[in-house]
């Protein structure tokens, strides 16, 4: 999904042919939209702490050789979840969890073989290139101001890991260290150098054998080349083979003749190292233009002060907001003490990510594909209507409410999630004290926005966690080094009596069909509800029939406001009647 229609094309003509001289000033449009990126959503929500399926790097092209064999056995070129589980050794539920996740961060909406759900069965292809990436490492902390290497793509264990890993989830992330943190241009620099240093091994895992010799023996079609579209893309919606001039514009009655591998391969690195020298300057360039800014937290003492609503993410923005870097990515961002709403209309592209948030109300009413809350504390999260999966990661003290086809939970604290999801909540890391209820609240056009992402409010597995390990092997800074792969611990059902539901301001008084929670209350959550509603009639008819003096009235009423606020601030629900005051 793209903010426009872009023609990649013209870059990718100038990759494939001899490299020129260099221009003495790039035309900026066309630099920055048509240079070939990771597609993030592999790596961001498609890697899965599963000790099996990370194999040594050494080895890691042959074992999966290997396995392609075994699985090619079978003659049609598909995988389902019992022969993926028996090829990998491990249990059944994980290779659907596999399968699952690998149709959720596909390029194309849906396979039909696979089915959006991960049921059925999927491409060998895909389930090679998914299964190559999870030896992927991300980004570990600069050791300085300057950005970080990214030649070594596989990043030994680091000092940070003894010490980061002693602090709480927004401890790490607010932590003098955070100034060292990668920024999104990073890890996007840090992807394209891993496919850069693996593109040789990957495209001889996808190759056909023919007649010939050496090189000339390994050849890609089209309908393969296309398959890297799991990993590369130029501009959002341009296929890689409309891109490449060895298969653009082929004839659709006769198919493009296979080309050697070798030749994809040196136009694959030809447009990365064209991509990473782009980023590289860009980031120069950014670098220098930016003054030092200091940390925009707010103390607690000022809790009920700089109360504001916005309708768009704060300005000041960083190098990820620019189009040419994340053009499909709308970004909430270091918002303090206050209440955000977004729309459909606030939302570019298919995917938002909430970062570094404290003691705020985010409101994302708009269906999306994909969606990231990171590094947030002390805050409550609306996501209306998210058709992939979102990813919380190192929070502290959150509400999560998200309606959403599935949800993976890492590394959290204390936090409580009320979801409507039709699979299984995946936790994974070092999470402490979660809880997990049922869905809470609506907006007018919430059914309307579930019905257009794909989500069954007839179906929530709210309360049937999946739990993975502590250790993440592609996070160096989830654990320290050396702790072995233990149980994570799991989340506890909210207790009936503490559930509330959740009322969402109506600040542009918009109408819809949606009028009420389209999820099903479990009974035992309904049924406190409704004494809840029955208490509170009798408490309302008890006031009203007290026989009182002026006096006695005014007495009682101070004393039940007094416990009102208390209860508000107890219990983070201020901010929320601050949004109510403002509609």
């Amino acid at each position: 999904m793209a903010d426009e229609p872009l023609d990649a094309s013209p870059a990718a003509e100038a990759a494939s042919a001899p490299a020129p001289a260099p221009s003495p000033a790039p035309a900026p449009a066309a630099t920055v939209y048509s240079v070939l990126r990771p597609r993030r959503e592999s790596f961001e929500h498609g890697l899965l702490p599963i000790p099996k399926l990370v194999f040594p790097e050494g080895t890691l092209t042959q074992t999966l050789a290997q396995l392609k064999g075994r699985l090619l056995e079978s003659g049609s070129g598909r995988v389902g979840a019992p022969a993926l589980a028996e090829a990998l050794q491990i249990p059944v539920e994980q290779a659907a969890l596999v399968l699952g996740t690998l149709a959720a961060v596909l390029p194309t909406d849906e396979d039909p073989a696979l089915g959006v759900d991960g049921a059925g069965e999927a491409d060998l292809r895909d389930v090679l290139l998914f299964l190559y990436i999870q030896s992927y490492k991300r980004l570990v902390p600069r050791a300085h101001k300057d950005s970080p290497s990214v030649a070594d793509v596989w990043p030994s264990t680091s000092a940070f890991d003894g010490y980061l890993s002693a602090l709480s989830p927004i401890q790490l992330v607010r932590s003098n260290s955070r100034r060292f943190m990668p920024s999104q241009a990073d890890e996007e620099a840090h992807q394209l150098s891993y496919l850069q240093k693996h593109m040789a091994n990957v495209l001889t895992l996808l190759a056909d054998t023919v007649d010939g010799e050496g090189d000339e023996s390994m050849v890609l079609t089209a309908e393969t080349f296309e398959h890297l579209g799991f990993l590369l893309q130029f501009s959002e919606g341009t296929p890689l083979s409309q891109a490449a001039t060895f298969f653009a514009n082929s004839d659709p009655d006769m198919p493009a003749a296979p080309v050697p591998a070798t030749q994809v391969h040196d136009w694959i690195l030809q447009n990365i190292a064209s991509s990473l020298e782009f980023t590289a300057e860009k980031s120069t360039t950014k670098e220098n233009s930016q003054h030092s800014v200091s940390d925009p937290d707010v103390t607690m003492a000022d809790a009920v002060t700089n109360i504001r609503i916005q309708s768009s993410s704060p300005k000041g923005a960083s190098v990820q907001n620019n189009p040419g870097y994340y053009r499909n990515t709308s970004f909430v961002e270091g918002i303090s003490k206050t209440s955000v709403v977004k729309q459909g209309s606030d939302i570019k592209g298919h995917s938002i990510k909430v970062l570094n948030c404290h003691d705020s109300v985010i409101y994302i009413l708009a269906p999306l594909k994909y969606a990231t809350v990171y590094g947030c504390s002390d805050t409550t999260v609306v996501l209306g209507a998210v058709g992939k999966v979102v990813k919380v990661e190192h929070c502290e003290r959150v509400q999560i409410i998200a309606a959403s086809k599935r949800i993976c939970i890492a590394n959290c604290r204390e936090c409580i999630f009320y979801l409507g999801v039709n699979h299984q909540p995946l936790i994974v890391g070092d999470n402490h004290k979660l809880q997990v209820a049922p869905f809470n609240t609506y907006y007018p056009q919430l059914g309307e926005h579930l019905a257009q992402v794909g989500v069954d409010p007839n179906v929530n597995k709210w309360d049937q966690p999946f739990v993975l390990g502590v250790v993440d092997p592609h996070d160096s800074l989830s654990h320290p080094a050396g702790v072995s792969d233990i149980q994570a611990e799991s989340a506890t059902c909210l207790d009936p009596d503490l559930f509330t539901n959740f009322l969402i301001p109506s600040w542009f008084e918009a109408e819809g069909p949606t009028k009420y929670n389209p999820f099903t209350l479990p009974e035992v959550y309904w049924a406190s509800q409704t004494k809840k509603n029955a208490s509170l009639e009798d408490i309302q008819k008890n006031i009203r029939e007290l026989e009182l003096d002026d006096n006695r009235k005014k007495e009682l009423a101070c004393a039940l406001h007094s416990q009102f606020k208390d209860w508000l601030y107890a219990s983070g629900n201020i901010r929320q009647l601050y949004c109510l005051q403002g509609e």
